[in-house]
């Protein structure tokens, strides 16, 4: 069974720590919705990932998103694959797979999204 969650915008996601990879069509759409020139793009608002595979958007010193504002994604219309994803790929890769218990300590950032929190409630029994 695939689960199909609704993102209810809680911005939760976009305040843990972690790294967004970007794809190279990303950085194009991104730069281009943002009216950049994709060098000043990269360097302005991406840095190496941490596997030297590729870039990542920057963070903010307190490790949310650099395209967080408030609650909502400034660049929404183009976000990361990875942002579009989540939470519906862990969910589907995690849910009956992976104890309840580990998903807590190896995916933190599932347990603060609100859409993985009414999915939990709506669960009469979690996997163990």
């Amino acid at each position: 069974m695939e689960f199909e969650l609704q993102c209810e915008r809680c911005g939760a996601c976009c305040r843990h720590p972690g790294e967004v990879r970007l794809e190279p069509e990303e950085v194009a759409s991104i730069a281009a919705f943002l009216h950049l020139k994709e060098e000043d793009f990269i360097e302005a608002h991406t840095r190496l990932r941490k596997d030297r595979r590729g870039l990542a958007l920057n963070e903010m010193d307190d490790q949310s998103c650099v395209f967080l504002a408030g609650n909502s994604c400034v660049i929404q219309k183009v976000k990361p694959r990875q942002c579009r994803e989540f939470p519906n790929r862990w969910v589907n890769l995690l849910w009956g797979k992976v104890p309840l218990a580990a998903m807590q300590r190896d995916y933190p950032m599932l347990f603060g999204c609100s859409a993985f929190k009414t999915f939990l409630n709506s669960r009469k029994s979690p996997p163990d």
